[in-house]
């Protein structure tokens, strides 16, 4: 072969970039564990601490405790769940994670160093109005949970009800509402470990252990 065939017809050897496969065949991509169990983990560990003081079962003083879960667990490790989730392909579970990591992220922003700076007789009206926003948000979000599991379907009824509960508490200014939220609020948490739980175990175990019913 001439010198200029050669630069016309290279040969292809094992150590080129691109492998020995034929062009109209896809190259396989592993698969990613499933974040699921992650993000609700992120979110109900959050959810779960915060609830306690809504609910008044520690003093209000110490509600600054929550901020560093809200930021790095609820926040971030939530947001990278989102993340994972659109990359296997799942609507659903990328939006919620995202959002709901973009929520703990804001929460933890809004407490540190908005919330300080706010006249202090209109600070519940912000604060009714930021939760209002996600009250819509995971209201329109559960009707979309009726077509997964029963486990997550439970955890974002759940989770309508103790934003709408802490949304006229700040509006009305009624602090027993707000504690009723808090109360909500841990049953939330809880129903969104189980379902963390559940999933991580029956992935481990590769069999149902804990069920999930699909309601689909």
């Amino acid at each position: 072969m001439s010198q200029q065939e050669f630069a016309t017809h290279p040969r292809t050897s094992r150590n080129d970039a691109e492998p020995l496969a034929p062009a109209n065949v896809p190259v396989p991509t592993p698969e990613i564990a499933d974040p699921g169990p992650l993000g609700l983990a992120g979110f109900a560990m959050t959810t779960f601490v915060l609830s306690v003081f809504n609910a008044g079962l520690l003093p209000a003083t110490l509600t600054a405790d929550v901020l560093g879960l809200a930021l790095f667990y609820g926040g971030i490790v939530q947001l990278l769940a989102g993340m994972w989730e659109f990359r296997k392909g799942n609507t659903f579970g990328a939006l919620a994670f995202s959002s709901f990591g973009a929520f703990w992220l804001s929460f933890w922003y809004y407490i540190a160093y908005v919330a300080p700076k706010l006249p202090a007789a209109d600070v519940h009206n912000a604060t009714g109005l930021y939760l209002l926003g996600w009250t819509i948000f995971t209201a329109y979000m559960t009707v979309a949970s009726l077509r997964t599991t029963a486990a997550v379907a439970a955890v974002f009824v759940a989770l309508t009800a103790t934003f709408l509960l802490l949304t006229i508490s700040e509006f009305a200014q009624a602090s027993s509402i707000g504690k009723v939220g808090g109360y909500v609020g841990l049953l939330t948490a809880l129903l969104a470990w189980y379902a963390s739980f559940a999933g991580v175990t029956n992935a481990t175990y590769k069999r149902v252990v804990l069920p999930v019913r699909p309601l689909t």
